[in-house]
């Protein structure tokens, strides 16, 4: 079915005609509607509609008013100020908008009125290397973002670009050429064992590398045979890749993310499209030779010593590096798989090397008008002192750890709130809510800024956390079952109290909200939403008994309420990846 149309764009929109009823001259005019303390909306478009027309503002405004008219809808507007319109709706408005919400499964969200194909790049691992904190952050803004974009519509296509290519391969293989049976065979192992496995390979590998020059020498013929194609080399190389994914998919599932086999496309996907990339670029005139290596020149991007910083598609030695990977996906994105955006979830660090990637793709025409890309350049997670999280002793922190961490802490919150669960469902609960805080930590925080990893906060039942949702979400619940019988409805006819009314107008914003997020790539204003969403339903909780209502009416009224709140927190935190537990 077609989603609701927003209160606020109703009402937006009554404003907009009264404006131009009354001021035929200005044409189109935006009322530019917000909330407002002073009344639920404030309209302040009067303002500069004035002096473009040369009129006084309070007058124009108070032909608006009249030109307006009474019905249903509001139940009061006044000039105020300079020209301002102050607007009240009625509650037979709140509540109509609310029943017609409910009987949408989107609640609201509408669907982008022109969706495309997103190529979205995230969670990026790479093989026979530990994930580690600095990993957390693409996979889990990457995950709620393909979440948004899905839900309104989008086609979107995930894209892992592991780091599966280069010199260390050829270390790893050459080693185990030397030394056969080191690597357990994939299916007989977890993603524990296999991290230990590939771990054991690497520092056995590389103390010999760091110690023995001819096997270095060895290793780097390996390299060439790998990027050549030799079929043993192939081979050993692609065990490595089996066992790093065993152990990916354990660090994803205690993740709670999906991570689909087939959007596991590495760097060494496109090693066959690197040559041709660079021929293309050459023979376009985007690339030029200097000093043996194809590079890409740009006027506003210079060094230290004002000499211009290029981006190196080939080496002097005629090999290829991140550039012509970052390139070559470009082109298969957008050429076979018909990309209308390429959404890239990496390290803000890497801002600079994805800025000339992209404009070197405009220049030779795979980028246009119709093909966008988005760099999602995201801060760094910090620790209590404000510098890069890292263990006592110095070291980046194990992945694994952080979450298992996370789960235990969230363990004690649930089993000192817990009355009637078991310890299997206290540990299924401290799972959900573990990895939720460690979630909404991240995703509560503008993308492009650092964070700082705090348990301690992030578990706490107080403040702007995952917690404190999932409780309001859980206390919902028990409400509802609590009623019995009694069902959830709405009452056209009541009068609604003014946290009553809060909470209505906060929930109609719901899907303007997501689709505004979706569209800005910006999780966080989600995040912000469910946050006061749970903040306004604990001061209605608060002041507005539902199940001891005064009247039968009262109490269905106050538990549509409930009900609808709870759905609402649902979805919203289902798209930002984070579960609600029924019971906590």
């Amino acid at each position: 079915m077609a989603s609701v149309t927003s209160l606020a764009a109703t009402v937006n929109q009554r404003v907009a005609d009264a404006l131009s009823a009354a001021l035929p001259e200005a044409g189109a005019a935006d009322p530019l509607l917000r909330r407002s303390d002073r009344a639920d909306f404030q309209a302040n478009g009067l303002l500069a509609l004035a002096k473009k027309l040369g009129g006084n503002p309070r007058e124009l405004a108070g032909k608006v008013v009249d030109a307006i008219g009474a019905d249903g809808l509001l139940k009061d507007v006044e000039v105020s100020g300079p020209g301002f319109l102050n607007i009240t709706v009625a509650d037979t408005a709140i509540t109509g908008t609310l029943a017609a919400r409910a009987a949408d499964d989107r609640l609201g969200v509408p669907y982008a009125d022109a969706p495309g194909t997103t190529i979205i790049d995230y969670a990026q691992p790479n093989v026979a290397k530990e994930m580690h904190v600095g990993h957390l952050r693409s996979a889990v803004i990457g995950d709620a973002l393909r979440n948004m974009l899905d839900f309104t519509g989008e086609k979107t296509i995930g894209r892992h670009h592991i780091g599966d290519w280069g010199t260390q391969f050829g270390m790893l293989i050459q080693y185990l050429i030397e030394n056969p049976d080191q690597l357990a065979p994939a299916a007989d192992i977890d993603g524990e064992q296999a991290m230990s496995n590939l771990n054991r390979v690497y520092k056995a590998s590389r103390a010999v590398f760091d110690s023995d020059e001819e096997f270095k020498e060895r290793a780097r013929k390996r390299v060439v045979a790998l990027q050549s194609g030799d079929r043993q080399t192939l081979d050993l190389w692609q065990r490595f890749v089996d066992e790093s994914k065993i152990y990916f998919y354990s660090v994803f599932e205690k993740l709670d993310m999906e991570i689909r086999d087939e959007e596991i496309v590495g760097e060494s996907a496109y090693n066959d499209m690197m040559a041709e990339t660079a021929r293309m670029l050459e023979e376009s005139g985007v690339a030029v030779r200097s000093e043996g290596a194809l590079v890409v020149f740009f006027d506003d991007i210079k060094g230290k010593d004002d000499k211009p910083v290029p981006l190196i598609v080939q080496k002097a030695d005629g090999g290829f590096g991140y550039a012509a990977s970052d390139l070559s996906a470009i082109r298969n994105r957008v050429f076979d798989l018909r990309a209308t955006t390429l959404l890239y979830v990496v390290d803000v660090r890497q801002s600079l090397h994805f800025r000339m990637v992209f404009e070197t793709a405009r220049r030779a025409g795979w980028l246009n008008d119709e093909v966008k890309a988005h760099n999602m350049g995201y801060g760094t997670v910090l620790g209590a002192d404000g510098k890069p999280f890292k263990t006592r002793a110095g070291e980046t922190v194990r992945l694994e750890d952080l979450l298992d961490e996370a789960v235990q802490r969230a363990a004690e919150v649930v089993r000192e709130k817990a009355q009637d669960l078991t310890e299997d469902e206290i540990q299924e609960r401290a799972a959900q809510v573990g990895i939720g805080a460690v979630k909404y930590a991240d995703l509560s925080t503008s993308p492009s800024r650092d964070y700082k990893f705090d348990l301690d906060q992030m578990v706490s039942l107080n403040g702007d956390t995952s917690v404190y949702l999932q409780y309001a979400y859980a206390r919902i619940q028990s409400i509802l079952r609590k009623a019995g019988a009694t069902a959830p409805a709405a009452h056209l006819e009541l009068e609604l109290a003014p946290a009553e009314r809060a909470l209505g107008l906060h929930l109609d914003a719901f899907g303007d909200t997501v689709a505004e997020a979706a569209a800005e790539y910006a999780p966080h204003k989600l995040a912000a939403y469910l946050y006061q969403l749970a903040s306004l339903y604990t001061t209605f909780y608060d002041q507005c008994p539902v199940l001891k209502a005064d009247t039968p009416q009262q109490v269905e009224n106050r538990l549509f309420l409930c009900d609808l709140t709870a759905r609402t927190l649902h979805r919203g935190m289902a798209l930002l990846g984070i579960r609600t537990p029924e019971r906590l």
